[in-house]
């Protein structure tokens, strides 16, 4: 099933190019030629404004592809975590989808199994295993 979004193709396709380690060496090899050139140009404001503005405005693209790369990393983990909770016996479904609940809601989670790690560590502690479902 392939995006068919022409935003995310090509978000994908520049994180991807972008991600390489020769564009990284480029973008190397150019700061050294602005640096270079820094004397012939007498380190004058247009010299400055040249790398000012090249990095200001790649930086303000690569927030946008490191922002949709992210988001869609975590929407597949988020999915694919779901699908373990669905498929593992035992396993408490109301725990799908916790990404979407309110603050409160998912402070109150968090307490419970907060509370299931420490009786855990005191178990382990005493010499006991921490593989039980104490709430089943």
């Amino acid at each position: 099933m392939k995006t068919t979004n022409l935003y995310s193709r090509i978000a994908q396709s520049a994180s991807r190019f972008c991600g390489r380690p020769a564009v990284f060496a480029f973008a190397v090899l150019l700061i050294i030629v602005w640096l270079v050139l820094g004397p012939i140009f007498k380190y004058s404001d247009t010299w400055q404004l040249v790398i000012n503005t090249a990095t200001t405005i790649i930086t303000f693209l690569m927030v946008f592809l490191i922002q949709n790369t992210q988001n869609r990393d975590t929407e597949a983990i988020q999915i694919k975590l779901d699908e373990l909770i669905r498929a593992t016996q035992g396993a408490h479904n109301a725990l799908l989808d916790l990404e979407d609940l309110e603050d409160h809601r998912l402070d109150e989670f968090r307490a419970k199994y907060r509370m299931l790690a420490a009786t855990a560590r005191a178990a382990l502690e005493n010499g006991n295993q921490d593989t039980d479902t104490p709430d089943t």
